[in-house]
């Protein structure tokens, strides 16, 4: 018999198209609240209270986690006693008068300009393939990063992409997101080309096919993404890791400070509110400041 936890879970799959990510983090995060509850005595659901709740909040606190690693827990569990509530499973709801913690706005690392032209430039095929990197490969890891940049794609959503998502007569790639939620989004011309070529690399692949393989032949993996995206750090000699949502913060800070409108940002990163979007703006903001700083003749005393 099913555990109302797992049954919780199976209705964020069905019901609210949860990704496999967020299915692994409720997962775990239930797991250790009811495990601390059961170190409470309350083991069943009926008895845990208001006064569990925050001494489970406070021992998170204890354990130094970051702040938004806390909220990230606490909304895990707020939402399976929202979810009990309305099923009828419990009569009270612990989280009722409780309020969440607000989330620190830390603003995404990005690249400027100048470096996501080093960063391409170094990862040209010409010049991976003078390391020796197989013929496809170097195809692919350029296509892969172009593609990221170009579109502002989450790692998943690059892993995910089949040949037939990507219209290369009109430019433009279908992307399945957060929450099985599908947008369309515009290719660069460059990214365009490197894809182009990287596909001319394989024996004409069906639509259905994934659009990027690993060295088997076989989907490439969201770590496979990750890793690519190391090498080519590495390619650039970049002094810091880069990850796919580093890119993805640049395509949309990028976009901003050239005068992309907020809205149209919105659509294309797939945000389901335009608050998630505003974040950049402060990153324009920072940006026009240090422009603003260095040219104007009596910004400083």
């Amino acid at each position: 018999m099913l555990s109302e936890a797992e049954k919780f879970l199976i209705y964020l799959k069905t019901e609210k198209n949860a990704s496999k990510h967020t299915l692994r983090a409720y997962n775990r995060d239930l797991a250790e609240f009811l495990s601390f509850c059961k170190s409470l005595k309350k083991q069943e659901l009926e008895k845990i209270d208001r006064l569990s709740v925050r001494a489970y909040s406070a021992s998170l606190s204890e354990r130094k986690l970051k702040k938004n690693t806390i909220i990230r827990k606490l909304a895990a569990v707020r939402s399976f006693f929202n979810y009990l509530y309305e099923k009828k499973v419990i009569d009270d709801n612990p989280f009722s008068l409780l309020t969440s913690p607000r989330k620190d706005k830390n603003l995404p690392r990005f690249l400027t300009e100048e470096e996501t032209e080093k960063l391409t430039s170094a990862n040209q095929p010409d010049k991976i393939l003078a390391r020796n990197l197989n013929y496809r490969q170097a195809f692919r890891d350029y296509a892969l990063l172009m593609l990221i940049y170009s579109c502002g794609l989450r790692r998943s959503e690059a892993a995910g992409l089949k040949v037939g998502d990507i219209d290369l007569f009109s430019g433009f790639v279908r992307i399945l997101g957060k929450g099985m939620k599908e947008r369309i989004v515009p290719v660069g011309e460059n990214a365009l080309e490197a894809v182009k070529k990287y596909i001319e690399t394989r024996k004409n692949p069906a639509p259905s096919e994934p659009l990027f393989l690993n060295n088997s032949g076989k989907a490439l993996g969201e770590a496979g993404v990750a890793f690519i995206i190391k090498k080519a750090a590495r390619r650039a000699r970049f002094a810091k890791n880069l990850n796919a949502h580093a890119l993805r913060h640049s395509f949309a800070t990028h976009l901003l400070n050239n005068g992309c409108d907020l809205r149209a940002l919105q659509e294309m990163l797939g945000h389901a509110n335009l608050a998630t979007t505003q974040i950049y703006t402060h990153v324009s903001m920072e940006h026009l400041k240090k422009v603003y700083e260095k040219f104007h003749p009596r910004a400083k005393k």
